[in-house]
């Protein structure tokens, strides 16, 4: 997952992911450039409440948040993508106008604050402000989407990135006011995961990776 994230142009040196254990503890990648993550190269095992381990990176307290709170989560990932970041410039958010868009009908929440999430208090009003979305703008600072397996978070991902890129389109053409914006039914028909949806993006980002077989999506 971590190397998929960085190969489909949605982090670089920053950003990281992690997957649920049990109810008590999460695995997060290890705490590198996520390109650069090895095959076989151990993550770090984290508790969902209490001090990060050593040499955990100070922003998986957002993981932590997560899933303390959300106990259908399993997976979650932290990214720094070129038009999310673009769109959060212009402290601007992602709104569902197309298909990628709808999974985060009426829109993804925006937090405010530009500063690193490196507090118990900041994560904890980040994902407080999360709520039940799939995903959160971090400000400047990238997003962060949670899902039910390890598939559905890397194609949130994916998808965040698409819609992020669709609605600087939409603000550059000056249109903005009348182009359209899902309905809530329409959206909640379209963002659907029935027909191998994260299955298939999963198969399509970790294409060729040496541990793809091993994945479990």
């Amino acid at each position: 997952m971590a190397r998929a994230l960085a190969r489909a142009g949605l982090s670089g040196a920053y950003g990281h992911c992690s997957m649920r254990l049990d109810g008590d503890r999460f695995l997060v990648c290890a705490a590198r450039p996520m390109g650069l993550v090895r095959s076989g190269e151990p993550g770090t095992v984290v508790p969902v409440s209490g001090p990060l381990p050593q040499g955990v990176l100070s922003e998986v307290r957002l993981h932590q948040q997560i899933y303390r709170r959300r106990s259908e989560m399993q997976a979650v990932c932290r990214f720094l993508s070129p038009s999310v970041l673009a769109l959060a410039a212009m402290g601007r958010t992602v709104r569902a106008r197309n298909g990628f868009g709808s999974y985060f009908h009426p829109q993804v929440p925006f937090w405010g604050d530009p500063r690193l999430v490196r507090s118990d208090n900041l994560a904890e009003g980040v994902i407080g402000l999360m709520g039940k979305a799939p995903a959160v703008i971090v400000n400047v600072n990238g997003a962060v989407v949670a899902a039910e397996t390890p598939a559905r978070a890397l194609t949130l991902a994916w998808n965040l990135e698409e819609a992020a890129r669709i609605e600087l389109a939409v603000l550059a053409s000056g249109l903005e006011a009348s182009a359209p914006v899902f309905s809530e039914e329409s959206a909640r028909a379209r963002a659907v995961w029935e027909g191998a949806i994260a299955e298939r993006m999963w198969d399509f980002l970790t294409h060729g990776d040496p541990e793809a077989s091993d994945a479990n999506a």
